[in-house]
């Protein structure tokens, strides 16, 4: 049994590594997407800039924290 666990654990840290590659880079391509609309909705509509602003902000935290979770995760998958 142990030899097993010792034989998977490269494969685990691959996984790990991956999965957090993934995390990063799609929370990277969501804050891109919401920045990139938040500027085509501010050069249309300049006096709402504030509330647009506030509204990506509130948007980016969630993405953030959901990336910062799967980045966490991968990094137990790698001692557990």
């Amino acid at each position: 049994m142990l030899s097993m666990i010792l034989a998977a654990t490269p494969l685990a840290s691959f996984g790990a590594a991956l999965g957090a590659g993934i995390a990063a880079i799609a929370a990277g391509f969501g804050i891109g997407k919401i920045g990139s609309s938040a500027m085509e909705a501010i050069a249309r509509q300049p006096e709402a800039a504030g509330d647009i602003r506030s509204s990506m902000i509130v948007i980016a935290a969630p993405i953030e924290g959901v990336a910062l979770f799967a980045v966490i995760v991968s990094a137990l998958a790698l001692f557990l």
